[in-house]
Order: C-alpha cells, then structure tokens, then sequence
C-alpha cells in the first residue's frame, strides 16, 4: 500500500508540472507527414529537390484539362512533342529538320544551306517544288517526272542582260541565239539583216538548195540546171556550159515565150521554130543557117530565101527536082558571057517550066 501511495504522489507532481508548463510547438518529422492531410491553404517558401517555388504571385494553375500558365521558361524538351492550336515564336527557331505540310510566311528567309525537297525511301521528289495557291488556278514550279524536268506554269523573265546557259555555252540572250544552236524548227521570223546558210534549204516544200549540186530550184527538189523553175510538167532552166557559155530556156519538150506587158514577144516552139510576134529589128548584120557571116551583107543565108511568097536560090542549072511556083528564081553561080543571069519559073510544077533571064553581054 506504501508503494501504491508513494506512486499517485508521484503522478500528482507531474500533473501539477505539466498544468504550470508552456505547450512547446509541435514538431513534423521528415517525410512525416501525409499528403492527405493537407487541404487547400498557402504553403510559403515551398521546395523540394525538384521544385523550388519563388512566386509572388499565382502564374500556374492546374485544372482536369490540363496545366495552365502564361509564360514558360524551358532550356530543354526532350522526347516527341505535340502542339494542338497555333504556336507563335517571337524569337528564333533552330532545327535539324522540319516536316511542314503547310506554311505561310511574310518575312524574309535567310539560309546558309541549299533548299533541298525530299522523297520518300531516298527517292527523287518528283512533284514536289513551289506552289501559290491562286482563286483562278495554283501557280507551280515543280519537278516533273515523265519526262524529268521542271514544269511552270508562269512565264519565266530574266533581267536584262542575263542569258540562259547549257554546259557554261551561251543558247539565247536578250537578243542573240548562241553560236552552238544549229537546229531549230522556226515558223515565223520578222525582218532579217543578214542571213548566212550552210547546207541544204528547204522553203515550204517549193524552193530548194542543193550544196552538192550547187543548184538552186522551184517547185521540184531534182533541179537540172544551176537555176531552175518547174511547174507539174514543165522545167525553166539557166545552167552554165562546159565552154563558158550559158544555156538559158526549157529543159523538157514545151514551148518558150519572151513577152512584155504580158504579151508573147518571141515565141519558140518545143520543135525549136521561133515566131517573132511584133517587129523585129536587127541593129547588126544577121546570118542564117552559116558559121559565120558575111560583115558586107546584112542579111547571110546558107540556103535559099523567101519573101512575098516568092523562092529565090543559087544554082548552076535550073532544078531537075522539087516543087516550085511561079515566079520563083534560080540565081546562076556561074555567070559567063552571052550566059544569063538566072532562070525564073514560068508554070509551077515539079520541078515546074522555067526560062533564063537577064542575057549577059559579050
């Protein structure tokens, strides 16, 4: 019982001490505190080895769709990153690749490497280039695969002065074809200056030049004389000869004509007979059917001449054969005296009668 006593007495002390002795302030431990136990309220001087939180004010707020804050200070964002809406830069962009499927830019681009398109598996990206979506229609200037070149659909200028270049060659400027242009398929040409052709020539189907031949034609391409004019059947020719001379007329069997206003002057038939259809003046002295004429005579025939419908020939003796008229003359190339100077027909005939005239004197 001593025991029980001294121990309530004990108790009383305490008791009494801890009614006379201030509360101390409780104590949290390390991590001993649930987050369960926390309900709204300000935690200042917030930290953690993850966060520090130094605002004076509320900038983040955390809601069921999502984090919400006005300005973000990011060094690094490491792995795959989706932005849904629109994003504005003020500052600059730095990327080792960009895959864009639409942009649209009113400020200048600065690059230091080429702009290069890109096809899928390391293929060439045909059908890809610039493209301007227009109200009318999209203008493009794309790579184009069959056949392999670029395709625009706008005119393409140069500034004055610069020229389009194939292997480091002139091929056209402003106003000159390159030197190494030797083909071409022209329709249309304006006035020219000077115009130099080697080789063959050829003028919708209808004027010619052979340089083989050196012959120059129209209307046919197989030309028979240096200069030549064809129709269906017909061939004008001027050629030179072997001698020096030239040869000036038709070269199949038809007729030739010299006219003035459009008129026959002188007409040669494809026999060779020439009709002079107006009047004919000689100025110097004309020789027919000889080598070489008289320079006493006007007028050299070789054979026996005719005017007024009346014969007139050289001979020894009257004719013993042919067809005669009357009043043709047989001229006698071998006067003598008492002889007579010819013989005239009397009544036409073969050979016809005919009487001496024109006694010579003794």
């Amino acid at each position: 019982m001593t025991n029980i006593r001294k121990s309530l007495e004990d108790l009383a002390v305490v008791i009494e001490n801890l009614q006379t002795t201030p509360t101390p302030e409780p104590k949290i431990l390390d991590r001993g505190l649930s987050g369960n136990k926390i309900h709204g309220g300000k935690i200042t001087k917030f930290s953690s080895s993850g966060i520090e939180d130094l605002a004076k004010e509320k900038v983040l707020v955390v809601k069921d769709d999502g984090l919400h804050v006005d300005v973000v200070h990011i060094s690094k964002i490491q792995g795959t990153t989706s932005v849904e809406g629109d994003l504005k830069v003020s500052g600059a962009v730095h990327a080792q690749r960009m895959h864009v499927e639409e942009v649209t830019a009113d400020v200048r681009h600065e690059r230091t490497d080429p702009l290069a398109f890109q096809g899928k598996d390391g293929k060439t990206a045909f059908g890809k280039g610039l493209i301007w979506p227009a109200s009318d229609y999209t203008k493009q200037f794309i790579l184009q695969e069959r056949p392999d070149r670029f395709f625009a659909t706008e005119s393409i200028e140069l500034r004055a002065g610069k020229i389009f270049m194939i292997n480091g060659q002139n091929v056209l400027s402003q106003d000159t074809l390159g030197n190494l242009v030797t083909k071409s398929n022209l329709q249309s040409l304006g006035v020219l200056d000077k115009l130099e052709i080697a080789g063959s020539l050829s003028v919708d189907n209808f004027l010619y030049y052979d340089p083989n031949s050196e012959r120059l034609s129209l209307g046919t391409e197989a030309a028979n004389g240096m200069l030549s004019l064809s129709s269906i059947e017909n061939e004008f020719v001027i050629d030179p000869k072997d001698n020096g001379e030239f040869k000036i007329g038709t070269y199949t069997t038809s007729g030739f004509d010299i006219v003035t206003d459009d008129t026959p002057r002188i007409s040669i038939d494809l026999a060779g007979k020439i009709t002079f259809l107006g009047k004919a003046i000689f100025k110097d002295k004309v020789g027919v059917g000889v080598k070489n004429f008289a320079t006493d005579a006007d007028i050299t025939t070789a054979g026996p001449v005719r005017f007024q419908d009346k014969k007139f020939e050289v001979d020894s003796n009257i004719p013993d054969n042919g067809s005669y008229k009357k009043g043709d003359v047989v001229w006698n190339s071998n006067p003598k005296p008492t002889g007579y100077v010819g013989w005239i027909c009397v009544r036409e005939g073969t050979p016809g009668e005919w009487k001496p005239f024109g006694q010579i004197a003794k």
